[in-house]
């Protein structure tokens, strides 16, 4: 079994790779596009029906239908924004005939990052003498990161407006 494990991380063709990545892409955005009409049709059955037929929210659905095809694969160029992308497609009933073609070429930018980029990095990664110390300075950064930005955003909450400009006696 290690032999196997060894052949797909380090003996693979490009092609087999590529087409590992797309189709895990392509799985997982359909996946999602499918829990986001699940909750679209739960919803219909629920008091917040009524909401599904407001103006603003028939109007975002048009959009959507009609522009949210270029969103779809957009996303797949960013970090933590596909599934929001995908589950809004499903919620929004974007048509499978839009929608099908957009996470198919959204899987495909994809999977060509993460075979030709991606795996470079991976392998260089591996190719390090102790890859978990590096591993574990990064999530230090990560975690560094978020905490410092958390601590601003409060400080920011609880400081005081600008301060008004105070009225010239006189």
């Amino acid at each position: 079994m290690g032999d196997s494990i060894s052949w797909l991380i380090n003996d693979a063709p490009f092609g087999v790779t590529l087409l590992f990545f797309f189709l895990g892409a392509f799985t997982r955005g359909n996946a999602t596009y499918w829990v986001g009409r699940g909750i679209a049709k739960g919803v219909e059955r629920s008091r917040f029906e009524k909401r599904l037929h407001a103006p603003g929210y028939l109007k975002a659905q048009r959009f959507i239908q009609r522009w949210g095809a270029l969103a779809v694969p957009l996303s797949f160029l960013t970090v933590g924004v596909q599934s929001t992308v995908n589950l809004s497609a499903g919620i929004s009933k974007m048509p499978l005939r839009r929608y099908v073609p957009a996470v198919a070429l959204g899987a495909a930018l994809w999977a060509l990052i993460y075979t030709s980029i991606g795996m470079a990095v991976f392998y260089a990664w591996l190719a390090l003498d102790r890859p978990w110390i590096v591993a574990g300075i990064v999530l230090l950064a990560i975690v560094a990161f978020v905490v410092l930005r958390w601590r601003t955003r409060e400080r920011e909450k609880q400081a005081p407006d600008a301060e008004q400009p105070s009225e010239i006696k006189g």
